[in-house]
């Protein structure tokens, strides 16, 4: 490349990182409402017909938990890089077409235990935007499912989502989505929609039927400031009282899998219903966010078993999450949580009710992208049926983000 065509091309990219956010029109925030690239490492091509934009992150996290909470002898201890990813995305010809590329590098983010093969792709996505309220998409990325699920996990206020979410949600999926938002004067709301296989990420063909999942959000006092729904803490600091309510549905039919498109495989296929409801409220500082999910398997048993008698299953029941903080104006946060999770009479002999009291504090270097979490957690495990003793123990977790 020609020395003229070298400065051209890092003029333009410089022009384009010191743009105002909203000079760069639809380039600026994807239509999904779940990712944006307005930061990291943009490049832009000569003729304006391409832009690639660069981001990556990591989370390095000690863990440790107790026999018991009369035995606080370390029974286990967790030392790694809980996640490690590079994320590709910007637009090819036009603005209205934008591509999303996630990889994943960790053991726990490839699903590697659940699945038996480096599972590296985590999205890969191409969304057209029709017009400003309504766009379409085709690929791989997270299904329209409960809040803290679509929040990204560099944009929680804990070293990790609640039990209720790893319980019940429903993840990454390939398939069709849409998306539309709409306002009458102040009164904004957005639904979204997918049809999608139903195997979860990855998987090779799928013919046992598909994973039908919308969802609805309302915002009756307008919208949060810097997309501030979509990332815990009131780290804008909300001049007047936001709130969003959400809800969903989703309907996966004939899935192999203990969570419909996560978990381990199930000896014979299920339908699965799950049903969710979220609450989300910002204020000068405070913000309070809570859950309510739900999973079923319509009139089928939630257990299957093998010739060998083993058992795998649905987990048929329901589990809640409440959560609060205050952001000083140091940037220090104290953050809150109750959880629980609570299975049907029909999977009460198999896995108990877990109950998670959480008091946890994060200190916000530069937001969420660098950032140091710490959190205490009581957790009671109890039997509702079967011969098995409870426990309940102690966990303390410390916790490290960083990126661009």
């Amino acid at each position: 490349m020609k020395p003229v065509a070298y400065r051209s091309l890092l003029v333009l990219s410089l022009f384009l990182l010191l743009l105002p956010k909203d000079a760069i029109g639809q380039a600026e925030i994807s239509p999904s409402p779940y990712f944006s690239f307005g930061k990291g490492l943009g490049i832009i091509s000569p003729d304006s017909l391409f832009l690639l934009n660069i981001r990556f992150r990591m989370q390095n996290r000690a863990a440790f938990s107790t026999n018991s909470d009369e035995d606080l002898t370390i029974d286990q201890v967790e030392a790694r890089v809980r996640r490690l990813r590079l994320r590709f995305d910007g637009f090819i010809y036009t603005p209205r077409l934008y591509y999303l590329i996630q990889l994943a590098f960790t053991r726990s983010d490839m699903d590697f235990d659940d699945t038996n093969f480096p599972n590296i792709v985590r999205d890969a996505m191409i969304i057209y935007s029709v017009n400003e309220k309504f766009s379409i998409g085709l690929g791989q990325t997270k299904l329209p499912g409960n809040r803290q699920r679509v929040n990204s996990s560099g944009d929680l206020q804990l070293a990790d989502r609640s039990i209720v979410n790893s319980t019940f949600n429903i993840d990454r999926d390939f398939g069709l989505q849409l998306y539309y938002n709409e306002h009458i004067n102040q009164f904004y709301y957005v639904i979204r929609g997918a049809i999608s296989t139903g195997e979860g990420r990855n998987v090779n063909s799928s013919d046992r039927g598909l994973a039908y999942t919308g969802r609805l959000e309302l915002l009756p006092l307008g919208k949060f400031t810097n997309g501030g729904d979509y990332f815990e803490g009131d780290l804008a600091r909300e001049p007047k009282p936001k709130v969003s309510f959400g809800t969903t549905y989703s309907s996966n039919q004939n899935t192999l899998r203990t969570g419909g498109q996560i978990g381990r495989f199930l000896f014979e296929p299920r339908s699965i219903e799950t049903l969710m409801f979220d609450f989300l409220f910002k204020h000068k500082g405070w913000a309070f966010e809570s859950e309510f999910l739900m999973r079923n398997t319509k009139d089928q048993s939630p257990i299957t078993e093998n010739t060998a008698g083993d058992k795998r299953f649905v987990y048929d029941g329901h589990g809640e999450n409440y959560q609060g903080s205050y952001l000083f104006r140091s940037n220090y946060e104290i953050v809150g949580r109750y959880s629980r999770v609570r299975p049907n009479e029909a999977i009460q002999e198999l896995t108990p009710q877990v109950r998670q009291f959480t008091l946890g504090s994060s200190k916000y270097i530069r937001g969420h992208r660098l950032k140091l979490q710490a959190d205490l957690t009581y957790e009671m495990n109890t039997w509702l049926a079967g011969p098995n003793a409870d426990l309940n123990r102690w966990l303390v977790r410390f916790q490290i983000e960083a990126g661009i």
